[in-house]
């Protein structure tokens, strides 16, 4: 039996709300925002099975950012697929990063947004590897060492939280700039 798609509507990137930095996240969490966070997960997992994807329409989508759907709070979603119809949920709230490696990575066919709805050349310099520090949905603090496709995400939702799109840390004039300084993942 096929999972209902949650009622989820994410803002697009001319959206103003996405370039406001958003505020930390207090405990504990309301009802309401435990369900959004399931339903984002829920979200994302159904939009990484290419059978409802088609059926519903929807882009593949690793992570989601409360700003994304208009609520100006620091807290992000990753879904992992661990390829075996399994999932890895990761629930991120007022995170931190505590250490990141020194080697560069950048994904090679370029990041993606699901707020971001058009094709878009260039790459975005990630670490490799990075450690952050969070809290989960019950407040309790925990830390993660995240690497390569897990940490592109974590990164592209921590600049979420602080307002930033990953278009704009592309740069225009030379959107495949210091490529050789990095590793393509």
């Amino acid at each position: 039996m096929e999972q209902k798609l949650p009622n989820i509507k994410i803002l697009d990137e001319k959206d103003k709300r996405l370039h406001i930095k958003s505020k930390p996240a207090t405990f504990p969490l309301s009802d309401d925002m435990k369900k959004l966070i399931n339903d984002s997960l829920v979200y994302l997992e159904m939009s990484q099975d290419e059978k409802i994807a088609k059926k519903y329409n929807l882009r593949a989508g690793m992570g989601l950012s409360m700003c994304q759907l208009g609520i100006n709070t620091r807290i992000f979603v990753v879904s992992e697929d661990h390829g075996d119809g399994t999932f890895g949920r990761y629930v991120v709230i007022n995170p931190e990063i505590v250490s990141h490696s020194e080697e560069l990575i950048y994904v090679g066919e370029g990041e993606g947004c699901l707020s971001v709805n058009r094709p878009v050349e260039g790459i975005v310099p990630r670490y490799a590897r990075v450690t952050f520090k969070a809290y989960d949905i019950d407040g309790k603090e925990y830390t993660i060492r995240v690497r390569e496709d897990m940490a592109v995400a974590f990164q592209h939702e921590l600049d979420h939280l602080n307002g930033i799109l990953f278009v704009d840390k592309i740069d225009p004039k030379n959107p495949y700039k210091n490529k050789d300084m990095m590793r393509e993942i």
